[in-house]
């Protein structure tokens, strides 16, 4: 095993259950935040989730840390559900756990990213 997976596997169990596309749609349609870190060209190659939050990775930590001067408008507390959306689920794992450490004991990301996001039939714009 690379180091990379091996370090994707320890996130991933101190993460615990990741959320499935019909979840994440509840979690945002209750007021939770969807967080999508994919770069630009995949936006504009795949579509959006609608209401989602964009925030490219190198800026995660800044827009979503509660107490920051740099953060989303949307970042309004610790307790926030936040799922964070990559392509295909690998990127946003990491991207998740860092959040926890930041205190966002809700966040994790979406099983299967974006793909499976629409693979099941949910809103896509663009």
């Amino acid at each position: 095993m690379s180091a990379v997976d091996e370090l994707l596997a320890r996130a991933r169990r101190e993460l615990g259950r990741r959320a499935e596309p019909e979840e994440a749609a509840a979690v945002q349609e209750s007021g939770g935040l969807l967080v999508d870190i994919r770069y630009a060209e995949l936006r504009e190659r795949d579509g959006t989730i609608p209401g989602a939050l964009i925030v490219e990775r190198n800026e995660l930590e800044w827009r979503l840390d509660p107490t920051g001067a740099h953060r989303a408008p949307e970042a309004t507390h610790h307790d926030l559900p936040v799922i964070v959306i990559c392509n295909e689920g690998y990127a946003s794992t990491l991207a998740a756990l860092s959040l926890r450490r930041l205190g966002l004991h809700r966040a994790t990301d979406l099983a299967g990213g974006f793909q499976a996001w629409r693979g099941a039939g949910l809103p896509v714009r663009g």
